[in-house]
Parts: structure tokens; sequence; C-alpha cells
């Protein structure tokens, strides 16, 4: 079992020590937080190891999980890197991109391990459908949630977009080409309804909205390829899977037949992908234990962070122009 503390008590931070605390492949040792009134309130409740000294608690774990404001992740995770100390970092990986990629740097020199909080990869409906997902040429996303003044601190593209993003990068092997974009502000210092189209090298283009003062929660993405429709809903963890064929000679009387002007028949049918029940943040915890005792790639790497909080500040900087 790995040994792991956990920077951070705040609403996500106590999750984590949650399934920590659960999970067979970690030992949880304790915690840090610097408001030490709401750190007592986390001891009392749920019984957790306060360490009052942050580096007390690096030193004393083999990995570091970092679940503080975006802010401050750089720091923490440049303390643990220089103790040998294998980190997770919830999303975004860092305020700026300068030190995401100084992250990345010392992770190689200090041969450590670190993975990015972006918890949709581990979305059960998101896994079901990955590996169908081939080439796609189109792909509309919209994210909308509620106000919640949890989160308002940073542009609505880091608090809710970047999900999209890295599940996009993910899927798109191609390098941006050209990205327009719009955002407003409406109740924060930021904006909190943003759009973004991404224009892939490749021909791709993906279209992109978030906002988190909508009436209502819609978690949604959709991706076109040839002889495909994929659509896959975050939030009801659902999937739809419409895809075409040549159509066969004699079809059935209940066939789906379309004939295009060039007299092409195609046929269309569903897929219905298994989704699996899963706890997503469970899971991204312990594929990192397994990336650490395996010596593996994690599946959420530092460096496939920083690509996508490389996109958001691009989409954020096309806001001004």
């Amino acid at each position: 079992m790995l040994r792991v503390g956990v920077l951070g008590a705040g609403h996500l931070g106590k999750i984590h020590l949650r399934l920590l605390n659960q999970s067979s492949k970690y030992e949880l040792v304790g915690f840090y937080d610097p408001d030490e009134i709401s750190a007592q309130k986390v001891v009392s409740e749920f019984g957790y190891t306060f360490y009052e000294n942050i580096n007390t608690l690096i030193d004393a774990v083999d990995v570091v999980d970092i679940v503080t404001p975006t802010l401050s992740h750089f720091d923490c995770a440049k303390k643990a890197m220089e103790k040998g100390k294998h980190v997770f970092i919830e999303k975004p990986i860092t305020n700026t991109l300068e030190e995401a990629e100084r992250l990345v740097a010392m992770e190689k020199e200090h041969r450590v391990k670190g993975q990015v909080g972006h918890v949709e990869r581990f979305n059960p409906a998101f896994i079901s459908v990955k590996s169908k997902i081939e080439r796609p040429m189109f792909i509309e996303t919209h994210r909308l949630a509620e106000f919640n003044p949890r989160g308002t601190d940073v542009p609505v593209v880091l608090d809710l977009m970047i999900h999209d993003i890295d599940a996009i990068l993910s899927v798109v092997h191609s390098e941006v080409k050209q990205i327009n974009a719009s955002g407003v502000s409406v109740i924060s210092n930021s904006p909190d309804i943003a759009n973004a189209r991404i224009e892939f090298e490749n021909g791709c283009v993906a279209n992109l909205t978030a906002s988190r003062i909508s009436l209502k929660n819609m978690r949604k993405s959709r991706f076109f390829q040839k002889d495909a429709y994929i659509s896959v809903d975050f939030l009801e963890k659902k999937v739809e899977v419409v895809k075409m064929k040549d159509a066969p000679e004699n079809p059935g009387d209940f066939d789906m037949i379309l004939q295009n002007a060039e007299g092409v028949k195609k046929q269309i049918y569903f897929e219905n992908p298994n989704v699996e029940t899963n706890n997503a943040i469970l899971d991204e915890l312990e594929t990192f234990a397994e990336a650490i005792t395996n010596d593996t790639t994690p599946v959420v790497s530092l460096a496939q962070g920083t690509k996508a909080l490389k996109v958001a500040l691009q989409i954020i900087n096309a806001f001004e122009k």
C-alpha cells in the first residue's frame, strides 16, 4: 500500500479523504489545511489525522494528493516533488502554463509520477464509447451548471470547460490550428458563459459551450465521424451510438435504410455499449496508484494536463481579441 497525504480539506478534499481511507491501494496518513478551525472540524467529524505543518506531512508519505485552490497547486507540487514524492493534482494542473511546464520538467528530474484530476476521463459513459470514437470530424459539447459561488474565482473555462477540452484532446490526435471564442461575465468578475470553436490541423472542429449560471445542469458531448454519431451524457451516464453501413441487397422490413442523391444506400443501426457503474474519483486515484506500482504512464499525465491548460488559456486569451 502507498502512504498518501491530502493537501486541502474543502468540499472536494473531504471526498478524496473519504475515498482514500476506503481504498485498498492506499494508507491514508493524514491531511494538511491552512485553516486550522476548519481542519479541526474535519478531525472531530471523521477522525482523520491533521498535520499542522505541510512539510511534515509530505515527509511522512509516498503520494501527495493536492486538492487545494488552483493558485497554490504549483507550490504544493513543487514541495512534494523536490522531496521525491508522487503527486496527484486536481484540475486545472496549475494557474499558469509556465508553472505546468515546470512541473512536467520536475517530474522527470526527480523521477516521480504525476496525474491530473480530469475526472471525466473516468466517467463510465465516456469509458464505454471512447474506443469507438475514431477520427471525429465535428464535436459539440454543452456543460451547463446552476450557479455555485465555489469556483467563481476563475473563468468558467478553467472551472467547467476544461473537462471537455481534456476529453476532446484525448480522442482528437491532432494539433490545434486555430481558436475563436467569446465569454460573458454575468455575476462574477470573470466570464460565466463561454463558447469556443477549436479547429484542428486534421480538419476536425470542436464547438464547446460552458455556463455556470444555467437554470439546469447539463454535461453532454456529441461526436460525429464517418458513418457514426456518438452521444455521451456525462451527467446521466448514458450513451447513444448510431452507425451506418452499406445496406444489404434485400433489407428486412424493419431495417432503416437511407439513400443519398447518388443512389448510395446505407443502413442505420444502433449499438448499446454497456455502461458499468463506478466511482470515477476513486478510479482516478486508484489507477494512479497502479501507475506508480507498475511504473506505467498515468491515465491523465502532467503533460496531458498541461496541454489541456494551454488550450484553455488560449480560449481565455481569445476573449480579449
